[in-house]
């Protein structure tokens, strides 16, 4: 199973943390000590989540001749900030581009959504029901967001990404799908109400910053190790990493928990803040071109309801 084409969309406005200096007094100082975030994006008003994937996919089949949108034949789609429950973003983005009579689902376990979308392809590519899959991963947090909360109204940002996904090596810069862990750790600390968005009540709500800092440090690193033991490597075989993009802080601890140098972690936190599920494949899309044939990398997640995981790719 192969990543043939991964591209990002990222809307123009750019929220500052002068903007919440502003409204509720935070400083950049403080937020940059806390978090790393320095800036994010926020989806104009006529703009959704639906819509931010529709120009992720347009995107990534831009930029891959060799992978027609009429040869895809499953669309999967994720996102915990939903335009609309029923008609999903992966309903919305087969409608764009007229593919018909394919499978096309949608899956939420908050900002691990990525990979559990990936398993979803890979399980169908298992079963010979598909053997090319558009993903599209997109977040509009800042629809549910609550920007006079001082506790995570200033983490927020949106943007989607889609990849191209084939069971069959297309080009010679496909990466090699090696091996993808997902698990869930629901019942484990304030997995229930550190984090939650009820539409019906509220946004989204952070009462436990601390307990979700503490399960995503170890639970992003004990699945890395896994995924790679699994395939007899070390961490050091790993050449670059790409972590849920959440908070810088959590991306250092992880790097030390392993012992890999900063240098080979990928992250967009600092100018996007927290995008959600589409956080790390926005990370790998940008920087798609510097990794080099025989680079291994370890996308790793780590979820609100404390969902985890970690695929491993090689190029």
């Amino acid at each position: 199973m192969y990543i043939h084409q991964v591209a990002a969309y990222l809307p123009a406005h750019i929220v500052t943390n002068e903007h919440f200096t502003r409204l509720n007094g935070l400083s950049h100082k403080w937020i940059i000590e806390r978090t790393g975030i320095q800036e994010r994006r926020k989806a104009s008003p006529e703009e959704d989540t639906n819509t931010m994937a529709i120009e992720a996919a347009g995107r990534v089949l831009t930029a891959a001749p060799l992978f027609p949108q009429g040869s895809i034949d499953l669309i999967v789609g994720a996102t915990y900030t939903p335009h609309d429950t029923i008609y999903t973003v992966a309903h919305a983005v087969q409608r764009a581009l007229d593919v018909a009579d394919i499978p096309v689902v949608s899956v939420s376990s908050a900002c691990s959504s990525l990979l559990n979308a990936i398993e979803i392809v890979e399980g169908y590519f298992a079963m010979g029901k598909a053997t090319r899959a558009l993903v599209v991963v997109s977040e509009h947090n800042t629809a549910y967001n609550n920007e006079d909360d001082t506790i995570a109204g200033h983490l927020w940002g949106d943007g989607a990404a889609a990849l191209l996904i084939s069971k069959e090596r297309l080009a010679p810069t496909d990466l090699r799908m090696v091996d993808l862990l997902t698990a869930g750790a629901g019942n484990i600390g304030k997995a229930d109400t550190a984090v939650t968005l009820k539409p019906v009540a509220k946004g989204i709500v952070m009462p436990h910053g601390k307990d979700v800092f503490i399960h995503a440090c170890q639970y992003m690193a004990r699945v890395t190790r896994q995924v790679l033991e699994r395939n007899q490597l070390d961490v050091l075989d790993v050449s670059w990493l790409i972590p849920h993009q959440a908070n810088l802080r959590i991306t250092r601890n992880v790097l030390e928990n392993l012992g890999l140098p900063e240098e080979r972690a990928v992250s967009n936190i600092e100018y996007l803040g927290n995008t959600g599920c589409a956080g790390a494949a926005i990370a790998l899309a940008n920087h798609l071109d510097q990794i080099k044939p025989g680079d291994r990398v370890v996308l790793t997640v780590f979820g609100g309801g404390y969902s985890y995981g970690a695929m491993l790719l090689e190029r």
